[in-house]
This record gives C-alpha cells, sequence and structure tokens, in this order.
C-alpha cells in the first residue's frame, strides 16, 4: 500500500502523487562493511543516500554499538531511502529488538530525528536509539563506530 503525501511536497501538482519513502540512519553493524542487510534479506530495498550525523553519544557494546540521544554529542552513519515496503521497516524492527507495541519492553525504540548529511543539508530519518542500561560501556568519543573499530 502507497502513502501519498501533499504537506511536505512544496506545491501539490502531480509530483504529491508519488510514493513517500522513508529514511533510515544506521551508525552500526547495518552500515556498509558489515553483512546485516543482505543477510536479513533487505539490502536490494535499501539505497543508500549519504553519510551524516546526527545529536546523540555513541557507545561500545562490545558486538555491536548503542546510541542515545544526548545534546552536543554527535553520532556518524550513513542514510539510506527505503521502499515504500512496510516490511522493510518490520525486519529493521526485529533485528534491532524493537516491538512497537511494547517500546518500554525493547532492546531499541525507533524515532525519527534530524540528520545533517556531509554536505550540510539537513533531512528527517529514523534511528534506532538504546533502551537498555549501558552498564560500563564505553563511550567512542568520535561518534563514528566504523573509525572506533579501525582503532580497536
Amino acid at each position: 500500500m502507497s502513502r501519498f503525501n501533499c504537506e511536505t511536497r512544496a506545491r501539490c501538482g502531480l509530483e504529491a502523487l508519488l510514493p513517500v519513502s522513508e529514511k533510515v540512519f544506521v551508525y552500526g553493524t547495518l552500515m556498509g562493511g558489515f553483512d546485516r542487510r543482505r543477510r536479513a534479506g533487505i539490502d536490494t530495498r535499501m539505497r543508500l543516500i549519504g553519510r551524516g550525523s546526527i545529536e546523540a553519544a555513541l557507545y561500545d557494546l562490545g558486538i555491536f554499538p548503542a546510541a542515545i540521544p544526548a545534546p552536543g554529542g554527535r553520532v556518524w552513519g550513513e542514510v539510506y531511502e527505503v521502499e515504500d515496503d512496510p516490511s522493510v521497516l518490520a525486519k529493521l524492527d526485529e533485528i534491532e529488538g524493537y516491538r512497537p507495541a511494547e517500546p518500554d519492553a525493547s532492546l531499541y525504540t525507533r524515532g525519527q530525528v534530524p540528520v545533517t548529511f556531509d554536505d550540510g543539508r539537513v533531512d528527517v530519518a529514523w534511528v534506532y536509539f538504546y533502551n537498555a542500561p549501558l552498564g560500563r560501556a564505553e563511550r567512542i568519543a568520535s561518534g563514528d563506530y566504523l573509525a572506533h573499530l579501525k582503532v580497536s
């Protein structure tokens, strides 16, 4: 089922009849260089549109990172355009342990935040924020998981 949106279009002409795609910001093992999207069967339904950052703090949990909202912090990652297919977000929710009906009991929660792209433009994308105690997790000062892995 396609969704159509006239409110966010500059004009509500024929372009308003185009399906609205979702954007997702990823900062960990869903980024390029990892095999997670392919193994989940969603890589062909997600198109990289750029690299950017969100206002958050990033932590190393061992086998994957965790971002939490943090004023003044920056987390770097990739923005993907997702096909107008609810099964892609549903698969991402499954991967991230997000249960829309029970957000408080989810490992990660999903919300929309502004993303600043490398070229300075800003857009809104879905992001998964960690929703459990951080324990003694090390903060990744650079906010860049890929750079952190190369250093560690």
